[in-house]
């Protein structure tokens, strides 16, 4: 039943795309954000649905969209020198066959974040397409808040609708775009045309943050709470009343405390007490093993060389009170353990190269955010709009740059879906711009004739 569910709506929305030809990109984003393929038990499995869907989303761009107005971004022609030079370490990659595994899905996303800004030529455009991931995201956040909600959840114990916990089913990476998303939702409860803004359009936004929220709950990530706490500090930046929201942040955790399962409050003592944590503990001998190995090896080597790690490290455990401490030491062992760090995973696998464009890329999304934050939040009325989403989507790429700092999501296709929105904004509002500027010309040469 499940499976002729999904059937259903991904055939209503490849119909509706044959009407509405962008509707094929947005039918690619939901399907690269949820895999419905992987939610089914036969009938989709053997249908090439991602490949359909973009294949469609490029030729009716090409064939049947307005090019009059489009723009290239910088940033595209870096997310292209990334994807060469992804693909050269690929063929020189110390694990080829593994190498080519990631390097197959790596390369469609960063080759749809070329294309996605090139069809972003109206606001319109621009949230549906940030809908469209919102809503997207939240068939996997609702589901985790529910299960969170009845059982408390704990790490690893939350089933988010599949058992192979890859890509945004994965804990840690959930978390992280659970809280990425939550400033782009509260911008719709403000903005939204697509969806007025009304009573129950915000209720739905409200219970959708709340259930963002609870996800790190559930999956007891301490990279999600680390992600709050930011997301708490963005916010305050644009708070009206700054004393309110700061007494509301003081009270939030004394008030949560009693109700946090004891799984999330033991996980989340693991941050102060890391050296006692085997997981903490192996990533920072990770770490160090990625910078030892970029020191021979400053080129990468190719996806999926944390393959060939071999680390040691101490787990150290402190028992007993103040006054009667036993410190204990352990020697462990492991090898072929992942980065668990986006910005180890680029300098070991694409080197400092890769390093230094990935860090580029994201360091030119989170200036120019700010460019057009400071730019439109002190315009007019009329364009408060765009000032506002600004804002969110740099809070949206802050966050994500602090979770990838514990999480390997360099080239999460979400995140990239986002850089993609980011570039469309600039680009539709450096073109108003322009047609505003050209306005006094076009008046002063029509009293002319």
């Amino acid at each position: 039943m499940r499976d002729l569910a999904f059937i259903a709506f991904l055939g209503a929305l490849f119909g509706l795309g044959f009407r509405r030809p962008f509707l094929f990109v947005l039918t690619y984003v939901y399907i690269d954000i949820v895999s419905p393929q992987r939610l089914t038990y036969l009938l989709l499995n053997s249908v090439p649905i991602s490949l359909i869907a973009v294949a469609l989303a490029v030729g009716s761009w090409l064939l049947f969209d307005d090019k009059r107005d489009v723009r290239l971004a910088p940033r595209q022609g870096l997310i292209l020198l990334l994807l060469i030079y992804c693909g050269a370490t690929t063929l020189t990659a110390d694990f080829p066959i593994d190498a080519i595994g990631k390097w197959e899905w790596v390369w469609k996303a960063l080759a749809f974040a070329i294309f996605l800004p090139l069809t972003l030529r109206t606001k319109l455009r621009i949230e549906a397409l940030l809908l469209f991931m919102i809503l997207s995201a939240s068939s996997i956040v609702i589901v985790g808040g529910i299960k969170t909600l009845a059982s408390g959840g704990g790490y690893g114990e939350l089933n988010l609708m599949v058992s192979n916990n890859s890509g945004l089913y994965e804990g840690s990476i959930i978390s992280t775009v659970a809280i990425c998303i939550i400033p782009l939702i509260l911008w719709f409860t403000r903005h939204g045309t697509i969806f007025k803004p009304d009573w129950r359009v915000k209720i739905f936004c409200y219970a959708l943050v709340f259930a963002c929220l609870l996800i790190p709950v559930g999956t007891s990530a301490r990279t999600g709470l680390l992600c709050i706490g930011l997301l708490a500090l963005l916010l305050l930046r644009d708070a009206k009343r700054r004393f309110l929201y700061l007494a509301l942040m003081a009270a939030a955790p004394v008030v949560a405390y009693p109700f946090l399962p004891p799984s999330f409050l033991a996980r989340m003592d693991t941050i102060r007490t890391y050296k006692g944590d085997s997981s903490a503990s192996t990533r920072v001998a990770v770490w160090q093993w990625t910078i030892d190995y970029a020191k021979t090896h400053p080129f990468g080597g190719g996806f999926e060389a944390y393959r060939g790690n071999h680390v040691r490290y101490d787990i150290i455990v402190v028992e007993g009170d103040k006054n009667n401490q036993v410190i204990k030491r352990a020697l462990e062992v492991d090898k072929s353990r992942a980065y668990h760090s986006s910005y180890f995973e680029m300098l070991g696998e694409q080197g400092y190269p890769g390093l230094a464009l990935w860090l580029l890329l994201n360091l030119i999304g989170v200036v120019r955010m700010e460019v057009l934050r400071w730019r439109y939040l002190r315009g007019a009325e009329e364009t408060l709009w765009a000032g506002q989403l600004a804002s969110g989507l740099q809070m949206a790429h802050l966050i994500y740059l602090l979770g990838g700092a514990f999480v390997g999501i360099a080239f999460q296709p979400f995140v990239y879906m986002l850089i993609g929105a980011q570039i469309g904004l600039d680009t539709y509002l450096a073109r108003k711009r322009e047609e505003a500027a050209w306005q006094p010309f076009r008046a002063k040469a029509t009293i002319a004739v």
